[in-house]
């Protein structure tokens, strides 16, 4: 629990300054071997699928369900999402203004952050130095 009390903390920090106030896209994928959305996903939010690996066997062709939901952000509003990116039950998943300019991509063990000017990310580099790694290729 504490570590999910860290990682939450660090995730809704950048997220509110990112996004406070606004409405986010939340885009989660689903990884299959069929080109149907499985019926046991939700229609709600079902937004597109890509062929992703074209295999001449269909057996190995692979599909990305694409899911998005628009919603007011709020401190906390997909802390469940988060905690299954956290456990690795959930990859890939995207939280990004309505404009597609900053975008949060939160993984295992932390999060890559795409903003609209160097500028944007400097500061938000900086305002959280403590956070990155202090290892020389910064991994």
């Amino acid at each position: 629990m504490s570590e999910y009390t860290v990682v939450l903390e660090r995730y809704n920090t950048v997220l509110d300054e990112l996004f406070a106030g606004a409405d986010v896209y939340v885009i989660t994928p689903l990884w299959t071997t069929e080109v149907e959305v499985p019926s046991s996903q939700a229609v709600t939010g079902y937004w597109q699928s890509l062929l992703v690996e074209d295999d001449p066997d269909p057996e190995f062709r692979t599909y990305c369900h694409l899911f998005a939901t628009r919603r007011p952000w709020w401190r906390g509003c997909i802390d469940e999402l988060l905690r299954d990116i956290a456990d690795e039950k959930v990859a890939g998943a995207l939280i990004a203004d309505t404009r597609m300019q900053r975008i949060h991509y939160p993984y295992d063990g932390g999060a890559d952050v795409f903003l609209a000017t160097s500028e944007e990310r400097d500061r938000m580099r900086d305002r959280h130095a403590d956070w990155l790694s202090r290892h020389p290729s910064g991994l």
